[in-house]
């Protein structure tokens, strides 16, 4: 499946090809089929992972999926990404994608840049009004990102979780990226952030940490000069809610969204480790 543009054919990006296949195959877990009493042949997890896909990037319902695509029902989708959820797949996927990232000496952990926008949401576990967007309820998507823009973690919280709350638990969520020879490399050395998470308790939290914050003051005027490294957190949002499924939070299931979530900032790994190729 492609699509052409300037009449160049690109392949559709809910296509998994072989290089990307052969990264996520080993992660998955293995399903013995039964001997006796077999029932159904499950479907190829190949098919199903690119129907998982096919909603991330369309924001289609599980239960519009095209038959005629392979991808297998809708269900049968729901079930494999719960099921592969439940097994940890897309942390370690992300993780595997971090560490060819720093073996090609593309991840740069000088600084950090951590934001937390507001997304929609129709309800669920981890959504709250949000005392910003009219008391409207939703979730709130906080990411972390390395100097360049790659994600480096992504967590979930409700709408009315005020971003200074997650300042910690985003640098904790950074896994221990490998790849190069030493120690794995967990915490960058300097991290930057607007004025919503301007406060002293969290400063010293954050430095004992080891990690030095560098965050705008309230009631300070604008023109810090933190704008200008701080932008490639935005860019790396608006790469994250390029998938459909992410703007709206349509999963009641907060593990769900949460794994759409891990499993954007893998594919934007990938694309960059793609890139250099």
């Amino acid at each position: 499946m492609t699509i052409r543009r300037c009449g160049v054919a690109r392949p559709k990006p809910w296509h998994v090809n072989d290089e990307l296949w052969a990264v996520i195959e080993p992660l998955l877990p293995k399903v013995e089929r039964r001997t006796r009493l077999p029932g159904r042949k499950r479907h190829p997890d190949r098919l199903v992972f690119q129907g998982i896909l096919f909603v991330l990037n369309t924001g289609i319902a599980w239960e519009h999926l095209p038959q005629e695509l392979g991808f297998g029902s809708g269900m049968t989708c729901w079930r494999r990404l719960a099921e592969w959820t439940e097994a940890g797949v897309w942390p370690r996927l992300h993780e595997v994608l971090l560490a060819e990232l720093r073996r090609a000496n593309v991840l740069d952990f000088s600084r950090a840049a951590v934001d937390g926008p507001h997304p929609g949401a129709k309800g669920g576990l981890r959504t709250g009004r949000s005392p910003v967007d009219r008391g409207r309820t939703g979730s709130k998507h906080h990411l972390i990102t390395d100097a360049s823009g790659i994600p480096l973690a992504v967590t979930l919280t409700g709408g009315n979780r005020n971003d200074v709350t997650q300042f910690i638990p985003l640098l904790e969520a950074v896994p221990p990226v490998r790849g190069r020879r030493g120690r794995p490399r967990r915490r960058p050395d300097v991290v930057l952030a607007d004025r919503g998470y301007d406060h002293d308790k969290y400063r010293r939290l954050v430095w004992g940490l080891g990690v030095k914050p560098l965050v705008a003051r309230r009631g300070t005027e604008h023109g810090s000069g933190l704008g200008t490294q701080r932008w490639v957190v935005e860019r790396a949002f608006a790469h994250l809610h390029w998938f459909r499924r992410l703007r709206i939070r349509w999963e009641i299931r907060d593990d769900i969204h949460e794994a759409f979530l891990t499993l954007g900032c893998a594919l934007i790994c990938w694309r960059r480790l793609h890139s250099l190729r």
